[in-house]
């Protein structure tokens, strides 16, 4: 996989270049559809609240990246959960034979 970042000006010649080609496969296909969705202008700037994510890691006793981890997968909002680890069952015991 590639990742390279075009200016406007950049992004549209190679559009156009895709577009041109007569026999378009699913790898050009795939391509053009990505330059279209390919505006780094329209893309906010990205924000965490680290005060937060200091506060939940302390709390939790977890790494801050942990913290990122489990706030990737739900709202900001919703504090992030302390793992618990369970303990395997016991086995039951033979019950003693009755004489």
């Amino acid at each position: 996989m590639w990742c390279v970042k075009l200016s406007d000006s950049q992004r549209d010649a190679l559009r156009a270049l895709v577009v041109d080609e007569e026999e378009r496969g699913p790898a050009l296909a795939a391509a053009l559809e990505a330059l279209e969705l390919a505006r780094w202008d329209d893309l906010p700037e990205a924000t965490l609240p680290w005060e937060r994510v200091a506060e939940l890691a302390e709390t939790q006793g977890i790494g801050e990246a942990d913290v990122v981890w489990d706030l990737t997968g739900r709202a900001l909002a919703e504090p992030a959960r302390k793992r618990v680890v369970r303990k395997a069952p016991r086995a039951k015991r033979a019950r003693p034979k009755a004489a």
